[in-house]
């Protein structure tokens, strides 16, 4: 896409509602398409200088629409063709009428043109049909990068590889087949920006703005030495944004930017005509050549290093090293790792990869049969038959200063688990772990996104459905929503009543085509079992035309987290000529996955014989994330995005259950913050909320991967430490709780006001024998008040303690 120009909200407006009924006015959907149809979206042009001459060197496109129209402001434009599911198109339309402005205008090198790309939209960006079709069908950019005389710098963000990464991979390879080059948009914007600029390894780094409009913070200052090492490892240069003042233009230089753009430079319109000469040192393209490989993570780590041979317990033991590191390093890290079968994921490693959820910028676990969505906030990937992948377990951990990598493969020992040998390198060479990353990033499939989306002005819009898609196969999935559910063919006494015989003609078709529902039927005498008929509605739900849909098979809407269990049923179904039901979570054209409750009905001939299906499709999306948005609410805090009491609880009493088993220990810390109140009372309870956020983070750094933190709420967290050897309980306890207070020494910056922050802690073990959970963690409360009335600052064992 083009970039937003608007003042008044932050440009490029982002992600796809996930509701399941959403508001379309019936005057905004015409007036895209007029828009679409007519190719009448505009670009506007914005200087992009260098801050050593104040030459100018590049120009960025932005979009807007008619003017003078209800979408000339670009976030709505973009927001109804998001619900129109027409934001490929747009995107298509939005590049086209940018380069067609450059030809125009004679804009040729040095200069270089910056342009926008959608996540949503990067089906788009491919060279497999010429995009500027008068029918306004997306497509891709041979046609409109064979003839461009100047080359073109496409802008991604972190939210393109974080929400959808093998295709913005392949999209980044793409564009550098073109020549052209790559920029990270809002890079500070969100912790995670640093921890993908490795794996997109830009041209130009564009600085959010407020990084030069706000004063400097700490998080400000962490961000900035992230960007210069990435800066001075790769030759990326530093673009600066919202530069409106001279302080602002000096706090740029101050921060490395040599490149600028704000209003200070100059305001969005047209190029200038003529083209002024160009004086600047133009924006240099780096020729990086295409960062994907067929390879995987061993055959790439074996080509530069010698593989080792080691037995399964050691390598455990080094991925847990490394998964500290990613813990350290916090909201700036990336973690990537794949486990061969989803068995391998057992609920200690779950329990590990869902503390790195709530901490890490990005956590993918992949592995065959793994769910597209193993745990909350952890993407997974469904890997083929025949990938190689499956035979090897590795891990990478990237951070603005820090990389490793571990890559073991299996070398087919058939005895004990714990014995099992692979062959495996250790490294901790930085570009040997972005080729690693790479390689796994590759397989992760997208993540549905619901961000609310701003409403047209104007009359109230009318409610049409959610458009999505049919049913499909292939690919496993982690929710239990998907639970098909058999009946017999209805007798005809549960039939509906016939129609009436004075019908009018046309009338049962024009119902039936004007329904909400998707509707389709599949004849199901032929072997593929062939779509011949579809509603609109269903037209909307898939994302398709009719010409796209029908004579295929529903396999054709299929995606990554489809339920293959879910599909085998189905099939068994139809197979059995049996009506059935059942929840899939299916996938539009542009791969926005959906929740679609389907009920299939079989049709018979006279001799009752089967001869069709007809489909019943229902959006249910919106429900489906109710519920496992209430289910995550349910075991979360949501200010700390720790573990909440109730999580606790159901860990403490499965330590407790275990230790039975095992002969270990289960400590629990309750921490309670000294003074917090007076916080609350001096600086206000945003501050105070801001401080317990920044300590729940401080206090993730200071925990095993095998410990549970929580918060109990108010100024209290709870730390759960669970099988602990019984000799060293008390010791490991003790330190840990050391190890919190220390951590707490140091003040926190909030909103520019340096707090300091201490803690009274109780501690109590489990003595080995039979103890509830609520006496465990009452004799920590009572450990914390006796540290409490002793002067805080301090830890107190349970005299209970064992």
């Amino acid at each position: 896409m083009l970039k937003a120009a608007v003042p008044t909200c932050r440009e490029g407006v982002v992600a796809h509602s996930g509701t399941g009924i959403e508001q379309v006015g019936s005057q905004e959907l015409l007036l895209l398409d007029r828009i679409l149809a007519e190719r009448s979206v505009r670009s506007v042009y914005q200087p992009l200088v260098d801050l050593d001459t104040g030459a100018v060197v590049a120009y960025e496109a932005l979009a807007r629409g008619p003017q003078g129209s209800a979408l000339e402001r670009p976030d709505l434009l973009f927001a109804a063709a998001r619900r129109a599911r027409r934001l490929t198109d747009l995107d298509v339309a939005c590049r086209a009428a940018a380069l067609n402005g450059a030809r125009e205008a004679a804009l040729a090198p040095p200069y270089r043109l910056f342009i926008n790309a959608e996540p949503e939209a990067l089906d788009g960006w491919r060279p497999d049909a010429p995009a500027g079709r008068a029918t306004g069908q997306p497509g891709g950019d041979e046609d409109l990068v064979e003839g461009v005389p100047v080359t073109v710098v496409v802008e991604l963000t972190e939210r393109a590889l974080a929400a959808r990464p093998a295709q913005l991979l392949q999209t980044v390879a793409r564009i550098r087949s073109y020549g052209w080059g790559v920029a990270l948009d809002d890079v500070g914007a969100d912790p995670s920006s640093l921890a993908l600029l490795p794996m997109l390894r830009p041209d130009v780094i564009k600085l959010d703005l407020r990084l030069v409009q706000q004063h400097t913070t700490p998080d400000i200052a962490a961000i900035m030495n992230a960007v210069h090492a990435e800066a001075e490892r790769s030759g990326t240069l530093v673009l600066a944004e919202g530069l409106e003042t001279a302080e602002h233009v000096q706090t740029a230089r101050a921060f490395g930017a040599t490149l600028g753009q704000g209003w200070y430079f100059g305001r969005p319109g047209p190029l200038p005509q003529p083209l002024p000469a160009f004086t600047g040192t133009p924006v240099h393209i780096v020729p990086r050549g295409d960062q994907l490989s067929e390879r995987t993570p061993f055959e790439l780590a074996a080509a530069a290093r010698a593989p080792r041979a080691a037995v399964k317990p050691l390598l455990v033991e080094i991925s847990k090293q490394l998964e500290a590191q990613a813990r350290s390093a916090g909201e700036s890290a990336l973690v990537l790792a794949a486990f061969q079968h989803a068995r391998f994921f057992t609920p200690t490693t779950r329990r590990r990869y869902a503390e790195l959820a709530t901490s890490a910028a990005f956590v993918g676990a992949l592995g065959e049969d793994m769910p597209a969505e193993p745990l909350p906030g952890v993407r997974g990937a469904v890997l083929a038959g025949g990938d190689p992948l499956r035979g090897e377990w590795d891990i990478a951990v990237l951070g603005p200063h820090f990389a490793a990598t571990l890559v073991a493969r299996d070398l087919g020992d058939r005895g004990p688990d714990d014995q099992r040998r692979f062959e495996f390198v250790l490294s901790h060479d930085r570009e040997l772990t972005i080729a690693v990353a790479h390689a796994l990033m590759s397989r992760v499939w997208p993540e549905p996104k619901t961000i609310d989306l701003p409403a047209l002005p104007g009359p109230a819009p009318v409610l049409l459905p959610h458009p999505r898609v049919c049913a499909g196969a292939a690919g496993p999935s982690s929710s239990p929503a998907s639970s098909p559910v058999s009946s017999p063919v209805p007798s005809p006494d549960s039939l509906p009543a016939p129609l009436p015989a004075d019908l009018p003609e046309g009338l049962l078709q024009r119902a039936v085509s004007a329904v909400t529902t998707g509707l389709t039927i599949s004849d199901v005498r032929d072997p593929d079992q062939p779509l011949v008929w579809v509603n609109e509605a269903f037209l909307q739900l898939s994302g398709r035309t009719r010409e796209q849909v029908l004579g295929r098979n529903c396999r054709l809407l299929q995606g990554p987290g489809t339920d293959p269990v879910a599909i085998a049923e189905l099939g068994a179904a139809i197979a059995a000529g049996r009506q059935v039901r059942t929840r899939l979570r299916n996938y539009r054209a542009d791969g926005t996955p959906w929740w679609n409750e389907l009920t299939l009905s079989p049709v018979h001939d006279a001799g009752g014989t089967l001869t069709h299906y007809i489909g019943v499709q229902n959006d249910v999306t919106a429900q489906v994330e109710a519920e496992e948005n209430v289910l995550h609410l349910a075991y979360h805090d949501p200010l700390t995005r720790l573990a909440n009491r109730a999580r606790l609880d159901d860990a403490l009493r499965t330590a407790l259950r275990r230790r039975e088993r095992t002969g270990t220990r289960t400590a629990l810390l309750f921490i309670d913050l000294d003074d917090f109140k007076l916080v609350n009372d001096r600086h206000g309870h945003s501050v105070g909320d801001a401080l317990l956020r920044q300590i729940a983070a401080r206090l993730r750094t200071v925990v095993r991967a095998d410990d549970l933190l929580a918060r109990q709420g108010g100024d209290e967290f709870l730390l759960l430490l669970s099988d602990l050897p019984a000799e060293a309980a008390e010791r490991i306890a003790t330190r840990t709780a050391e190890q919190v207070q220390h951590a707490l020494r140091h003040p926190f910056e909030v909103d520019g006001i340096s707090v300091q922050a201490a803690a009274s802690i109780g501690i109590s073990i489990d003595p080995g024998t039979a103890l509830h959970a609520d006496e465990l963690l009452r004799h920590a409360d009572a450990a914390m008040y006796t540290a409490k009335r002793g002067g805080g600052r301090r830890h107190h064992l349970s005299a209970a303690a064992g």
